[in-house]
């Protein structure tokens, strides 16, 4: 019997010791395999088994949680969806997440291990209450913006220049996130339909699509002839043809306003001259051009505030004549709205470069600060006498020439406004665009850089511009910002 008895036990420890390697196998060696399985709804089922944390505008959520009581509990809600789309993305239970949603997951559905009160305690994986992100956007801002574009194909970026706080983003058209939320039939004909579309409302133009930048580029091209030294006085005449014949072809140059020979460079600024900023980009060369374009952020691949942003290109790979073209925001030359605010922003700031970004600060549910987004690096784009030089332009512009739809009573506006060809043989509709900055007379810096695109401006073809498109729309954005209080987002 004790023979029996011991070959019982010894069979049962067997058994034991099989039941904890096979647990082992599973639960240390095969867990992720388990867990990346599609029949396993587990993890979904928690991701989704809780509010998630809000996405916060002056300090208000623009994003929220309903319960629906079913097994994935919590879908995402929007408040005024359209306006925030570009800055919020969507959270789906169906297609993921995208945008702040996306880039800020960790911290709304409370899974990153910084959300507890001992950071360490969250590393077995667990689940936190979503914490909250607060956005540097003043919603004054974000809202002139949207209305000013009413719907028609266009973006708007806003930046505080001595900081890079991102103060509006908006991009037209565009759709509500609230339509992607769940995972029912609606979700799916949602989806279905907003891909179809051919205005593509789920593009964001402000920080995802380039566009040629047109004469709001000139920015840049006199910022090079200037530290470059080809154009040392702006009331000298440039020595510059009307027409231009491109170097190297027999392709002349003309330009929309006349007088235009041999102007200076203010007047060259202020009537926006295509051949005497041609020829000042030859002249500067395409060293000095590329170096000051890299120097504002063009061909910048790995820009984030906090998603990506598309990389703004200026083509170092040119010879004259396609130089003449880059240097007026024509050829390759390609920017995104985002990008175009950081050039007028550096005009703004002194010729120093703020790197923008979206997130203020990341908190608990109950408050506490996680993160912040601390200081921001910063580039020389070009000399401060340069910078003063150009804010000089800016103001002439919007004072007496091509940008005085842009004019704000009570303080000083430097603007540059462009209207871009393209498409083939430039049958496209022009691109109408603004650039600019303002400063209250109050302020002792300027406080907010704009750029606006538009790209089915109404008006007919030979009608379309800048001044008078883009303008408004940027003039309405600034004075937002000038009569909002200061503030961090909340």
């Amino acid at each position: 019997m004790t023979r029996h008895i011991r070959h019982a036990a010894f069979f049962c420890a067997l058994l034991l010791v099989a039941l904890l390697v096979n647990a082992t196998r599973i639960q240390v060696f095969e867990a992720p395999s388990y867990d990346d399985n599609i029949a396993n709804r587990r993890t979904t089922i928690s991701r989704y088994g809780q509010p998630r944390g809000d996405i916060l505008v002056d300090g208000e959520p623009v994003t929220g949680s309903h319960d629906t009581g079913e097994h994935l509990r919590y879908e995402r809600t929007y408040t005024n969806g359209p306006m925030y789309a570009p800055v919020t993305g969507f959270a789906s239970q169906e297609y993921g997440t995208t945008f702040l949603e996306h880039a800020q997951d960790g911290v709304l559905a409370g899974t990153d291990p910084m959300l507890s009160p001992l950071p360490w305690s969250g590393a077995d994986g667990g689940r936190n209450p979503g914490g909250d992100v607060v956005t540097t956007l003043r919603r004054a801002a974000q809202e002139a913006a949207y209305e000013g574009l009413a719907g028609r194909k266009g973006a708007v970026a806003a930046i505080e220049p001595s900081t890079g706080r991102i103060l509006a983003l908006v991009s037209a058209p565009s759709y509500d996130p609230s339509a992607l939320s769940g995972n029912g039939a609606s979700v799916t004909r949602s989806w279905a339909s907003l891909n179809r579309d051919e205005d593509r409302p789920m593009l964001n133009r402000a920080v995802r699509k380039t566009y040629p930048p047109g004469s709001t580029f000139k920015v840049v091209t006199a910022a090079a002839a200037l530290d470059a030294g080809v154009v040392q006085d702006l009331d000298e005449p440039t020595d510059s043809p009307d027409p231009y014949t491109l170097p190297g072809t027999r392709t002349s140059l003309t330009n929309e306003s006349e007088g235009c020979e041999d102007v200076p460079l203010r007047k060259a600024f202020e009537w926006s001259c295509n051949t005497v900023f041609a020829r000042l980009g030859v002249r500067t060369g395409v060293t000095g051009m590329a170096r000051t374009a890299d120097a504002f952020g063009f061909n910048d691949a790995n820009l984030k505030i906090p998603y990506s942003v598309a990389e703004s290109t200026f083509d170092s790979e040119v010879d004259r004549a396609q130089l003449a073209l880059s240097s007026i925001g024509q050829y390759n030359t390609r920017a995104t709205p985002l990008q175009m605010a950081m050039v007028a922003a550096a005009v703004a700031n002194g010729g120093q470069v703020r790197s923008p970004y979206l997130v203020e600060r990341t908190t608990r549910a109950s408050g506490a600060t996680v993160a912040t987004a601390g200081s921001r690096p910063t580039r020389q784009a070009m000399r401060p006498s340069t910078a003063r030089l150009l804010k000089e332009l800016m103001v002439d512009v919007v004072r007496e020439g091509t940008g005085t739809n842009a004019w704000i009573p009570g303080a000083t506006v430097g603007g540059k406004t462009g209207t871009a060809q393209h498409g083939l043989g430039n049958s496209g509709t022009p691109y109408a665009w603004f650039v600019s900055w303002a400063k209250g007379d109050r302020d002792l810096e300027p406080k907010v850089a704009v750029a606006v695109v538009v790209e089915d401006a109404d008006a007919d073809r030979g009608e379309i511009s800048g001044g008078g498109d883009a303008a408004p729309i940027a003039r309405a954005v600034m004075e937002a910002v000038l009569k909002s209080p200061s503030g961090d987002g909340g």
